[in-house]
């Protein structure tokens, strides 16, 4: 089956009151894709060709019978987060703050994991297994900081479009899609 357009999101009308519904899963990196062969949980073979700039939102219809009585729908499994919390700003010492920034910012790098800066915590994509990537917090033993794991629905509603493709690649919960010119 080809798929060359999203019709909307199940969430929406008339998508809604669909009798049946099959479920396409993707997971983060999958959801960039224009171009993709995946068989849904129900064992249709389905062939993506989207648009260049369209990106999948959980929920999108992507096919339908004549009716709108069965679906094929786009579940995105989102990955998780590893949150760092920084650590508050010492009036006594102030550089102490910026050095453990520094050193983050280092180590993040040094890995090439990606980052989003929000306020007094910083998001990282869990892009290896959790483990690998709190044994390198550990190893580096920051002083002040803590870090945790969280599940990409608990931060994407504080997050601008722009933060949450940096963090899944564009796979983010939005009913958006750009109009082709």
């Amino acid at each position: 089956m080809l798929i060359e357009t999203v019709r909307g999101n199940v969430a929406d009308e008339p998508w809604s009151r669909a009798a049946s519904v099959d479920v396409l899963r993707l997971d983060q990196w999958e959801a960039q894709k224009n171009r993709l062969r995946k068989s849904t949980e129900a064992g249709v073979p389905v062939e993506l060709s989207l648009d260049r700039g369209t990106r999948l939102a959980d929920g999108d219809v992507l096919w339908s019978d004549a009716g709108g009585a069965k679906l094929i729908v786009a579940r995105l499994d989102l990955g998780e987060v590893m949150i760092v919390d920084l650590p508050e700003i010492d009036p006594a010492d102030p550089g102490a703050a910026l050095r453990c920034a520094v050193e983050l910012g280092h180590a993040l790098g040094n890995q090439h994991w990606p980052a989003v800066i929000q306020g007094d915590r910083v998001l990282v994509p869990v892009t290896l297994d959790r483990r690998v990537m709190d044994s390198v917090m550990r190893t580096h033993a920051f002083t002040g900081l803590s870090h945790r794991f969280a599940a990409a629905e608990e931060v994407i509603p504080y997050l601008a479009p722009h933060e949450t493709r940096r963090l899944f690649g564009g796979a983010a919960v939005t009913h958006e899609h750009p109009v082709p010119l």
